[in-house]
């Protein structure tokens, strides 16, 4: 993320404006020694299991967080190596871990499409093993399907995208089976909300919106990968 200016700044490049904003303001963000993982939630009943890694988590969080349909959100850690990486270890990108949300939500109100709509239309799909500012494998795109039709519509959703010709490069954003969802310390949980003027000095600092606009234009979420069958979120 934005505060990564501070622990890798060797491998990232923030314009003087984001320097600024970034400096040390994001004191919300440094590890806390000590913390502990948050609880994971847990679908119940009908509800379903969706998992995303885009880059920032506080972001991606953000982006599914009080949608309907969405039950609720968590960030985490997901399809690295280690059993129950803390948040320093997996921003030094040895644990093979991307930093992900994990979604939980009911099937008969928003489709698995509409989450992916809203997936692809918050992240960068054409830049590897980075997204904005942030530089790294941690920071990688994925889907991770959770079964068959997760997968299918996931493939459908991308090639379609891909299809459409909106971009002159391929989508480099992976597709793979889901592993061990690992929730990350409880100050990462719901940051945007906690710390919101230290998240705004990041979205800012890093160029977020201003590279999600020229990828998608003013509107986020559009048609792409939103076709139903039976449900209409």
């Amino acid at each position: 993320m934005g505060r990564s200016l501070i622990r890798s700044a060797g491998f990232i490049t923030v314009p003087l404006l984001g320097l600024v904003l970034l400096g040390f303001g994001l004191t919300g963000a440094s590890p806390r020694p000590g913390a502990k993982p948050a609880a994971a939630p847990v679908p119940t009943g009908a509800q379903l299991t969706a998992v995303f890694a885009g880059g920032c988590f506080w972001s991606m969080e953000k982006a599914f967080d009080g949608v309907a349909g969405v039950a609720s959100t968590a960030v985490g850690f997901a399809g690295g190596r280690e059993a129950n990486p803390t948040y320093k270890e997996v921003v030094k990108g040895g644990t093979g871990h991307a930093e992900a949300v994990q979604v939980i939500y009911d099937p008969a109100k928003i489709s698995y499409q509409r989450l992916l709509d809203i997936y692809w239309h918050n992240i960068d799909p054409l830049t590897l093993n980075a997204a904005f500012c942030d530089h790294g494998v941690q920071y990688r795109s994925v889907i991770f399907y959770g079964d068959a039709k997760q997968r299918g519509l996931a493939e459908a959703s991308k090639r379609e995208l891909d299809r459409s010709k909106r971009f002159k490069t391929p989508i480099v954003t992976a597709i793979q089976p889901a592993t061990t969802f690992y929730p990350a310390e409880d100050y990462h949980q719901q940051y945007y909300k906690k710390n919101p003027e230290n998240y705004q000095r990041y979205v800012i600092g890093c160029g977020r919106n201003e590279r999600i606009r020229e990828l998608w234009g003013d509107k986020q979420v559009s048609g792409v990968g939103s076709r139903e069958s039976g449900v209409r979120p």
